[in-house]
């Protein structure tokens, strides 16, 4: 997509990862983004992120670079690193990695009606290529020390557009104790018209027993959400009446904090953490009970914001 943009216009895109471990709160989560101006030419960025629940903070590296291109088999490479449908490599500061992908479900175009993925509002398209999948193989870090992924689950994602939404959420989940092959998958976001900002809106899918349910979408209503950087607790609508009570909490120390930039020059604080505590309460069509899923580290928790004093350390990597 990044090849094909005029040089006169602006945009970004992204391509990422994020693996956990089944047994302990130790995860990864890799990007390969473009960012490009208006009139200028595209630059990639690398980003790393090693989440270790028994370590003080993560592990965070990035690197930018001019050389970019979309190889034949795959869907982006930036320098020497590649990341495609069959996995991901590369390196970045003082950490590689090597991984294996495999897709256990089909794309999950967050979008709906479909027809906004060809309007210019949300100027942040977004779809996941495996809402769920699993990865092997190894991540090289300092010192030596080898984290070796053996059917981790997680995910592949893919967003991009001219800007970020002024606003936004991401949740994901995976590595449920009482029904491993269920996941979540939800963007979440606010953007600003005419000086104001819109409610939330949610788009995304909830699969359990081999069942996917769409969540949200543009007129969908009864959407409630509370967020912090330590946690957020949403209440999310579906199809066919099922809706989704959950809470998402993050660690002590286990935010990673990051600054996006946007194509026009605006910039956002984020905070990351791959290994949240999730709980969900999922009132399924037809079933009097609710199903309650949960994982202690399997939950990935993304807040977009402006502000500033959130209180997580930005690193003062480079623009990209």
């Amino acid at each position: 997509m990044f090849a094909s943009v005029a040089r006169g216009a602006r945009m970004y895109e992204s391509f990422y990862l994020r693996a956990v471990s089944p047994q302990d709160p130790l995860g990864v989560w890799i990007r390969y983004t473009v960012l490009k101006r208006a009139g200028a030419a595209p630059k990639g960025s690398l980003w790393f992120t090693l989440f270790d629940g028994s370590r003080e903070r993560p592990v965070q590296q990035k690197v930018t670079v001019a050389e970019l291109a979309t190889p034949a088999a795959g869907w982006i490479s930036i320098g020497t690193a590649a990341f495609g449908p069959d996995g991901a490599e590369g390196s970045c500061g003082e950490a590689s990695w090597s991984l294996r992908a495999q897709a256990h479900e089909p794309e999950l175009r967050h979008l709906t009606p479909a027809w906004l993925y060809r309007t210019a509002l949300p100027r942040t398209k977004l779809t996941s290529p495996a809402p769920a999948a699993s990865f092997s193989g190894t991540v090289q870090l300092a010192g030596g020390r080898t984290v070796r992924l053996e059917e981790w689950p997680g995910m592949i994602g893919h967003n991009w557009g001219s800007e970020h939404a002024e606003r936004w959420i991401w949740l994901h989940g995976t590595a449920f104790e009482s029904r491993p092959g269920a996941w979540l998958d939800v963007a979440l976001g606010r953007i600003k018209l005419g000086g104001r900002m819109t409610p939330w809106v949610a788009n995304g899918a909830l699969s359990i027993d081999g069942r996917r349910y769409r969540l949200g979408g543009l007129a969908r209503r009864g959407l409630s959400v509370a967020e912090s950087v330590e946690a957020c607790s949403v209440h999310l609508v579906g199809e066919r009446g099922l809706s989704v009570d959950g809470r998402v909490e993050v660690p002590p120390g286990s935010a990673a904090g990051w600054r996006y930039f946007d194509p026009d020059g605006a910039e956002h604080d984020v905070v990351n953490c791959s290994i949240a505590k999730l709980r969900l309460e999922v009132a399924l069509p037809g079933q009097r009970r609710p199903v309650e899923l949960e994982t202690s580290s399997g939950g990935a928790y993304e807040l977009g914001m402006r502000e500033r004093d959130h209180g997580v350390a930005i690193p003062p990597f480079p623009e990209g």
